[in-house]
């Protein structure tokens, strides 16, 4: 007789470690939608190869390393996950027509749900927020996968090598190498891992409120002041990027079909430990569902918004297609 646990036991134990691994699947894919499936992978994978799983690492440990290996033959088949602004083109004119591209595997969003940033530990929520921010799993995408699973696995995850090494089944030189050249790449793109993420202040709520307020009234011109000079909009899967308020404000008025006050409506929801919105427009006197928005702040004006037109991360998020109480222009 042995002390190792029934499979129902297993079951028990490792369900509560789904978001996290979910997760870990998303950093590797830039999906949330082939995390899901990868994370489900992961637990039958695990489920099947249980009687041989001899304890001697934990159990955590133990299901990290399949999600890993899952994660790295799904990358074997699959393309990186870009926004528009990895495709290497300029900035579009605001006024050019839009060109969508669906043969793109865009990036996604992931609602903080379900890759488990919550609960009441500080240093765990600021941890999962600064880990799946959308401009770190943007950059992510610019590594090869080997690459990108040991940067997960040592920078995120904080695995020693010799444990990253074990489960990648190569050698500890190989894995410090790898690091290196992954931690090099990365710095190229930005943002870099230890770059801090902080709760909203006091300012940055009431800049978030004048932000809502400009575009469910359709005051487009009070736009200008809300973005960073730099500031970039993108919204896979339509290829083009646009930088700049003049540029944001103009692309509102000649490419939204918002054509006055009460045409949008933002919800706000919890994605990628960032601010975001669901965007409702309204159509017939009902809003309907339109985009998933994510925003990033510089100091208290936004520099990013991700505007993701893929009308099946509603239900992914939890919400509704049309809202309730729609009323007629």
């Amino acid at each position: 007789m042995t002390d190792k646990p029934t499979n129902e036991e297993f079951l028990q134990q490792a369900d509560p470690m789904r978001r996290e691994l979910l997760a870990h699947c998303y950093r590797m894919m830039g999906s949330v939608h082939d995390a899901e499936d990868l994370v489900q992978e992961t637990y039958l994978r695990a489920w099947r190869a249980y009687e041989g799983f001899e304890g001697r690492s934990s159990l955590r440990t133990w299901l990290y390393r399949i999600a890993t290996s899952a994660c790295l033959t799904a990358l074997d088949s699959r393309s990186r996950r870009p926004l528009p602004t990895g495709l290497g083109a300029p900035s579009t004119e605001p006024t050019a027509p839009l060109v969508s591209d669906h043969e793109v595997p865009w990036l996604e969003p992931v609602p903080d749900a379900l890759a488990g940033v919550g609960g009441d530990d500080p240093a765990t929520i600021v941890a999962g927020r600064e880990s799946i921010r959308l401009a770190l799993i943007a950059a992510l995408q610019h590594l090869p996968p080997r690459q990108r699973a040991v940067l997960v696995l040592r920078d995120v995850l904080k695995w020693k090598a010799a444990e990253v090494a074990e489960a990648l089944e190569t050698s500890t030189a190989a894995v410090n190498s790898i690091l290196q050249r992954a931690r090099a790449e990365l710095n190229e793109v930005q943002p870099s891992l230890d770059d801090p993420v902080e709760p909203l202040s006091a300012e940055q709520r009431a800049q978030l409120d004048r932000y809502v307020a400009a575009f469910e009234n359709y005051d487009v011109d009070s736009l200008v002041h809300l973005f960073t000079k730099d500031a970039v909009w993108e919204m896979p899967p339509f290829v083009g990027w646009y930088q700049g308020p003049e540029a944001i404000m103009e692309l509102t008025r000649t490419q939204c079909p918002a054509e006055g006050p009460g045409d949008l409506k933002l919800v706000p929801i919890a994605a990628n430990g960032q601010p975001a919105f669901a965007v409702y427009h309204r159509e017939n006197g009902v809003y309907r569902q339109f985009a998933i928005m994510v925003l990033t702040f510089a100091g208290e004006q936004v520099k990013h918004v991700g505007m993701f037109f893929e009308e099946s991360l509603f239900e992914t998020f939890g919400l509704p297609s049309t809202l309730e109480g729609s009323t007629t222009k």
